[in-house]
């Protein structure tokens, strides 16, 4: 899959794999991870909209594809995923596979910067 080619820019090549049931064979899916990677596309995107019943087998195999993929330097998504699969991926910190960035609580004992003209409260 490419996108991109209309718009004056270069294309853009996304290789998309699909996860169906629940993951038998873990090896297998990041050999075809490696596989996807070759040649660097731009992303790699697994599709869950197949999974009917996510559950940790379901977010193991998906971080430990993530992790091939960021071995070969490549970004890995998921998309597709229904209510429960974000919330297990949300739960276990993996929220990033989704495309989103993750909101943290500061940490302690870092303070917000003050401007001299700042009233206190």
């Amino acid at each position: 899959m490419s996108s991109g080619a209309g718009d004056g820019h270069p294309p853009v090549e996304i290789r998309t794999l699909a996860l169906e049931g629940p993951p038998a064979d873990i090896p297998a899916l990041c050999a075809r991870v490696s596989e996807a990677c070759r040649d660097g596309p731009a992303h790699v995107v697994c599709d869950v909209r197949a999974v009917t019943e996510p559950g940790l087998a379901t977010v193991d195999a998906l971080a430990r594809m993530a992790l091939t993929a960021r071995r070969h330097g490549t970004p890995f998504r998921v998309t597709g995923a229904d209510g429960r699969l974000l919330a297990l991926l949300r739960l276990v910190g993996l929220v990033e596979l989704l495309g989103e960035t993750e909101e943290r609580e500061p940490p302690v004992g870092v303070e917000e910067g003050v401007e001299a003209d700042d009233l206190p409260v």
